[in-house]
């Protein structure tokens, strides 16, 4: 595990994002065109998406969401600024989930404090791997991290970071262990989750890749998990009393972990290509190799999951984890190494690559959707996260400062 640090006054962030954003307010003085965001936040998702949020506004030449604040004397550029901030968001949506995994599965410790763990979930946890506790921190601790730097970077350069404090409104899981300062202040809903699994099968296929085989249907590795709602979480302690029922939900989330991992492991390199400055460029190859890492790692614990079927006693969903110990090199769950498949053309050899890498901010944003991580959100934050992609997809590497 990471050596301990001074502990984080907020493992959420809550009061240092809006002490960013109010030392960058100070700082920047008002353009003529910008919008009050906590004004917009009260306007329908209509409004939101006509009108923009916060210092985001709408080309309609264009016909896609653009900053209207000019460029400082040799600042960052409004694309590039635009691809950090979406990403700014992402990692804190991120963290959200990933505290509320920690809190409850997790190490606890002052580094990622908050949450006092709960065992039976925490065990439920270590049938898979022992140290599934010290990985989950780590992740945890992260994304955080991840969040914190983007944000402070974007305020150096005079830009606006992302903030999402105002669409804290979840409730999240009240069993033991969580941290209750947080419930109602949750940004992800981790209780009805439907897990797209095939990037199990499109990493071990030696014959297809998603970027020259768009129409190919990688086949899930997990079938009961890509249809109906899942929790990955205890909702309350009742979700803990029945074993059987309760490793289901800790291997949903082993499940989830690599699921929501190969988003980043794709996305910073694909935006990386779209970025001007070469600090930007930078930053984003050096944090999507650690995307890489934790998908990697999570693909290996999942694999571990014990097959088992089990009924939600709330929901009366099944689920059920098939023995991945099989000689179908398809689902065999030692084979994590990204197999080589085709790039750039087929007359070329197979090569081992990420994949896909034709992919859009908005391609993740309405993938996290599908996911049912944001049940219960508001239409203004889906106005918000929509603009910050649409931003991020606009930039170009030849566009102008």
């Amino acid at each position: 595990m990471k050596a301990i640090s001074e502990p984080r006054p907020d493992c959420c962030s809550d009061r240092e994002n809006r002490s960013e954003e109010d030392k960058w307010e100070k700082r920047v003085k008002p353009r003529r065109h910008s919008i009050d965001r906590r004004a917009f936040l009260g306007k329908s998702f209509a409004a939101g998406a006509a009108i923009g949020v916060g210092l985001l506004g709408v080309d309609q030449s264009a016909g896609a969401p653009v900053e209207i604040e000019e460029d400082n004397q040799g600042g960052l550029p409004s694309g590039d600024a635009a691809l950090l901030r979406f990403l700014a968001a992402l990692e804190i949506l991120e963290a959200d989930f990933w505290i509320q995994y920690n809190e409850l599965g997790g190490v606890q410790d002052p580094e990622v404090p908050g949450g006092s763990g709960n065992k039976p979930y925490t065990k439920a946890f270590e049938v898979l791997d022992e140290d599934m506790p010290i990985y989950i921190h780590d992740n945890t601790d992260d994304e955080i991290t991840h969040h914190q730097f983007l944000n402070a970077y974007l305020i150096s350069k005079g830009r606006a970071p992302a903030n999402l404090d105002s669409f804290r409104t979840l409730m999240g899981s009240t069993a033991t262990g969580v941290n209750p300062t947080m419930m109602g202040r949750r940004l992800t809903n981790l209780t009805q989750l439907t897990l797209d699994t095939s990037w199990w099968t499109r990493y071990r296929d030696d014959s297809h890749n998603p970027d020259l085989d768009p129409n190919h249907v990688f086949p899930q590795v997990v079938p009961t998990l890509a249809v109906n709602r899942h929790t990955a979480i205890p909702r309350t302690d009742a979700d803990t009393t029945d074993s059987n029922f309760l490793q289901a939900i800790a291997n949903t989330a082993a499940f989830h972990f690599p699921t929501i991992e190969q988003g980043g492991n794709s996305l910073y390199p694909a935006l990386a290509l779209k970025a001007k400055r070469e600090e930007v460029m930078r930053i984003l190859l050096s944090i999507g190799p650690t995307e890489t890492m934790h998908f990697q790692t999570w693909s290996d614990k999942a694999g571990n999951a014990p097959p088992l079927t089990a009924v939600d006693p709330v929901t009366g969903v099944s689920v059920m984890f098939p023995d991945l110990e099989v000689d179908d090199e398809l689902f065999n769950k030692s084979l994590i190494m990204p197999e080589p498949c085709p790039f750039l053309n087929r007359s070329l050899p197979i090569v081992s690559v990420i994949r896909p890498l034709k992919t859009r901010a908005t391609d993740v944003l309405q993938f996290l959707m599908a996911m049912g991580l944001f049940i219960g959100q508001s239409p203004a934050f889906f106005a918000y996260m929509t603009q910050l992609a649409q931003a991020a997809d606009h930039a170009r590497r030849d566009g102008d400062d």
